[in-house]
C-alpha cells in the first residue's frame, strides 16, 4: 500500500510502498477513504522537539480519519466488514485509576493513534476495537473525517454552558474554526474571533464570529474590551498556543469569566496570576481531547441535525501525493482543514 513515512531526521517524509498491515485479534484493518491533516502531523513533518521526544522512526503520519472495515481480528464483536469509522486518537489501558473512575481520555498509559502507533496517511490502517466509532450514515463523509478535531472544539467550548454568553476565540486554526461554529451554535450571544493571518480571519467570519481582530493591527485586549462597553468577555477559549495571545485573552476576560485551555503551548508562560486570573475569580479547564465516549455522541448529534456550519472549514481535499502541499499550507497557515485522500 501506499503511505506517508518519516523515515529519519529532520524536515520531511516520503511517500512510499510498504506491506498492508495485519490486524491483531482485537484490531480492525480499515481502508482509508479520508485523512485530515493536523498540526500534529506537520510537527512530526518538520520533526520540531515534540516529535524528536515522541516518535520513534520510521513513521507513518496521520491519526483523523473516516475509513471502511474490510477485516477483522477474532475477538472483535461490535464492529463489522463494511461499517464506516473513525477512531478516539486516544488509545487507553482500561484498568488503570483515570479509566476506572471515568477518565479514558487522560489514561496514565495512554497511546496516541498516529504517535505511537502508524497512522492513517496511508491506502489501510489498523486500529484497537475498544476507540473505533461507528459513523451513521446520513453524515457526509468529510464531516465524519473531522470529529476528532470537533470533538476538542466541542470540550473547548462546552466545559461550561455558554448560552447567552460573549465568547474570545484565540487562534484561528481549525480548532478555533469548529470552536467558532460549535458556539454559534450553542447560543452564544457575542462571538469575538483573533488570528495574525487574515485568511482565517475570514474563515471565522464565515462560521460564525461577529467581529474579527489582528493583533498585529489592534490591541486585542483593548478592541474586545471595547467592543463589550468595558465589561469584557465571559467565555475565553483558547486555541492558538501563543503566550501573548492567552495574556491579551485574560485581560480581556470579565471578573467570574471561564478559560478554556484548548492550545498547546511550546514555551514556558510568564504571567502575573493575581490580577489576570486570582482576583478575577477565574475558572480555568485544560481540555485534553475528548471524553470517551460521550463527546463523540454530541459531535455526531450536532453533524447529525446539521446543526455545525463546518464546510467552510475543509477548504482543500488532496491526493496522497500532494501531502508536501498541505504541510506548506499548514505552515503558512493560508488553510482551514486538509483533507488527504488515499
Amino acid at each position: 500500500m501506499k503511505a506517508i513515512v518519516k523515515e529519519k531526521e529532520g524536515i520531511g517524509a516520503i511517500l512510499k510502498e510498504v506491506d498492508i498491515p495485519k490486524p491483531k485479534e482485537d484490531e480492525a484493518l480499515i481502508r482509508v477513504i479520508y485523512s485530515a491533516v493536523c498540526g500534529t502531523d506537520h510537527h512530526i513533518y518538520s520533526w520540531n522537539p515534540w516529535a524528536q521526544s515522541n516518535v520513534k522512526l520510521p513513521h507513518i503520519l496521520g491519526h483523523e480519519f473516516v475509513g471502511e472495515v474490510v477485516e477483522i481480528g477474532r475477538s472483535i464483536s461490535q464492529v463489522k466488514v463494511g461499517d464506516i469509522v473513525s477512531a478516539e486518537t486516544h488509545i487507553f489501558c482500561g484498568i488503570c485509576k483515570q479509566c476506572l473512575t471515568g477518565n479514558q481520555g487522560i489514561c496514565k498509559s495512554m497511546k496516541l493513534l498516529g504517535i505511537h502507533t502508524p497512522g492513517s496517511f496511508a491506502e489501510y490502517i489498523t486500529v484497537p476495537e475498544k476507540v473505533l466509532w461507528r459513523n451513521p450514515k446520513d453524515i457526509p463523509l468529510k464531516h465524519c473525517a473531522v470529529q476528532e478535531p470537533l470533538g476538542v472544539a466541542l470540550e473547548g467550548v462546552l466545559a461550561e454552558d455558554i448560552s447567552g454568553k460573549s465568547v474570545l476565540v484565540t487562534g484561528c486554526g481549525p480548532i478555533g474554526l469548529f470552536a467558532i461554529a460549535v458556539a454559534r451554535a450553542s447560543g452564544a450571544s457575542e462571538i469575538y474571533a483573533s488570528d495574525v493571518k487574515e485568511y482565517r480571519l475570514s474563515l471565522a467570519k464565515e462560521v460564525g464570529a461577529d467581529k474579527v481582530i489582528n493583533p498585529k493591527e489592534t490591541n486585542l485586549a483593548e478592541a474586545t474590551l471595547e467592543y463589550t462597553h468595558g465589561d469584557g468577555v465571559d467565555v475565553l477559549i483558547e486555541c492558538s498556543g501563543s503566550p501573548k495571545a492567552l495574556r491579551s485573552g485574560l485581560e480581556a476576560l470579565t471578573k467570574g469569566g471561564r478559560v478554556s485551555l484548548v492550545g498547546l503551548f511550546g514555551q514556558e508562560i510568564n504571567l502575573e496570576p493575581n490580577s489576570l486570573l486570582v482576583f478575577k475569580a477565574a475558572r480555568v479547564y485544560g481540555i485534553s481531547g475528548r471524553k470517551i465516549f460521550s463527546t463523540w455522541w454530541k459531535v455526531r448529534e450536532l453533524l447529525e441535525k446539521r446543526k455545525l456550519n463546518i464546510d467552510p472549514i475543509i477548504t482543500h481535499e488532496l491526493p496522497l501525493e500532494e501531502f508536501e502541499k498541505a504541510m506548506h499550507l499548514v505552515e503558512d497557515g493560508t488553510c482551514g482543514k486538509i483533507l488527504i485522500k488515499p
